[in-house]
């Protein structure tokens, strides 16, 4: 069997798996709710689990080798940013959030702003960062596909947008939490088997020291130079990044909505705590790759295919059949962060969709509650696959990066300054989304059109806009809220009640 039999094999198992899990959840999908929250039962092992498959994406898969072997060692921060994130979930919004009683960011932002017009912005702004995010989920699943199979980049894509259409249209967020539990586990064996036997080739061959291996495109001081350069630039760089992934976890459309789905704000809070666990086991592995691959793949870098160097490392290091039956397990553990990453990205964009826009007015009439997320879900996967093919060249972890600041912009403040101040208006959540929004919008419109950092001080600022995008952000909503803070919500203190005080207390 040919190595592209073996991997082409891996793919169909994983895809089969895929279908099988979520058409099984599918009998325990009725209602609206338990296609949009799992009816609120989901339990914090199983959630844990859940988003530990969704967030675990191409980026976390595929990008974080890639950038420890160009860049070396302060990539690291992504993984680290990635993880903390959470940590700064669990203890500011998780357990509020979850109180609150929502489906979706917009249903939160309407209930505490008692404002149509924020919801509106609020959905346009979880479309926005979803489709941003399926982007280089769907370009890293072409980018897979054509490493291991030969395949054009398009159907990597093609593929991976079909198989999550049907499963979100088919069960909702009930099938998909199954689907992406399993998928946790696939992506984590999918890497840490290899890791263990390739580990094992390198003490093998003497344990060589990736700073002395000598390269034209890769110098020994490239491990330890900071992200762009040791300058001011790089500097600024390297906070921006920091500030995007610790705080635009919170602001991720596919991670807010699974907290809706446990049974209360306790289990979301425990929730947290696994998912924290389970993340610094996974976070451990990709490092691992790109820094064998500073001894073992270095003409990877240098040709500007970094993006697969998971996918290739296995088959370098270890010859013969069984280094192509790692290099198959971690393709499939590959198409398995896409599908579930897609996954979630789906039902939350679908949600909004369901409600705002296909749920209103749909054709000539208004669609019913399941009807509505479905005909959403087509909108959701079929507008990112366009851009997706039309859009190849941006890298797998930048647009994920660029994402992650968008969130941080945007609902990061509404969210920290909606739960733990009674003194945001309407008019300031919209002037501080419309700046943090804007801002970083007009930043991926940059990026996307071929912007880059190496264009000065302004290429720099526009390539990470989050170090002055958050702060605007915030200082915008707070001071506009202040000169309006007469049309503070009438109920705010009661809402205030119901975030902060256990449900048994507040019923």
């Amino acid at each position: 069997m040919t190595s592209q039999a073996i991997s082409l094999t891996a793919v169909v198992l994983v895809t089969v798996a895929t279908l099988a899990i979520g058409t099984w959840g599918l009998r325990f999908s009725r209602t609206t709710s338990d296609f949009l929250v799992a009816s609120r039962t989901v339990r914090p092992r199983l959630n844990a689990s859940a988003i530990g498959g969704e967030y675990l994406s191409a980026a976390s898969f595929l990008g974080i080798a890639g950038l420890v072997l160009v860049f070396g060692a302060d990539m690291l921060w992504y993984p680290v940013g990635w993880t903390a994130g959470y940590l700064v979930l669990l203890v500011l919004v998780a357990a509020p959030l979850r109180r609150s009683g929502a489906y979706t960011l917009p249903d939160f932002a309407e209930a505490r702003l008692d404002s149509r017009r924020v919801r509106a912005l609020c959905s346009m702004m979880v479309v926005a960062i979803g489709w941003l995010y399926l982007l280089p989920q769907f370009q890293g699943a072409g980018i897979t596909l054509q490493a291991a199979l030969g395949a054009p980049p398009w159907l990597g894509a093609v593929a991976v947008a079909g198989v999550v259409l049907i499963n979100v249209v088919s069960g909702g967020m009930r099938s998909i939490t199954f689907v992406q539990a399993f998928q946790y586990w696939l992506k984590l064996t999918a890497l840490l088997l290899p890791a263990i036997v390739l580990l094992m080739v390198w003490v093998g061959d003497g344990a060589p020291n990736p700073v002395d291996v000598p390269s034209s495109g890769l110098s020994g001081d490239a491990w330890s130079l900071p992200l762009g350069g040791g300058d001011a630039q790089g500097l600024y760089l390297t906070y921006s990044l920091i500030i995007a992934t610790f705080l635009g976890t919170m602001g991720l459309p596919h991670v807010v909505v699974r907290f809706y789905t446990n049974p209360d704000g306790r289990a979301a809070r425990r929730t947290t705590l696994v998912v924290l666990v389970l993340l610094g086991v996974f976070y451990l592995l990709p490092p691992l790759y790109g820094a064998l691959g500073r001894v073992y793949a270095e003409a990877l870098a240098e040709s500007g295919r970094s993006d697969v160097l998971v996918l290739e490392l296995p088959r370098l290091m270890v010859p013969g059949l069984a280094g192509e039956l790692l290099s198959a397990l971690v393709v499939a553990g590959a198409f398995a962060a896409f599908l579930s990453t897609s996954s979630g990205l789906g039902i939350a964009v679908a949600g909004v969709l369901g409600q705002d826009v296909t749920g209103r007015r749909f054709g000539r009439g208004r669609l019913s509650g399941v009807a509505a997320f479905r005909a959403g879900a087509v909108i959701a996967m079929a507008v990112p696959l366009v851009l997706a093919l039309a859009v190849p060249g941006v890298g797998v972890a930048r647009a994920v990066g660029l994402a992650f600041a968008v969130a941080a912009s945007t609902f990061c403040p509404l969210l920290l300054l909606g739960i733990w101040w009674r003194g945001l208006t309407e008019a300031g959540a919209i002037a501080g989304l419309l700046v943090g929004g804007g801002g970083c919008g007009f930043a991926v419109a940059w990026v996307m059109a071929g912007g880059q950092a190496s264009s000065g001080w302004a290429g720099v600022l526009l390539s990470q806009p989050a170090a002055w995008s958050v702060p605007a952000a915030f200082l915008t909503m707070w001071l506009v809220s202040k000169l309006t803070r007469r049309t503070v919500p009438a109920h705010v203190s009661r809402f205030m009640v119901r975030l902060h005080y256990p449900e048994r207390l507040t019923r």
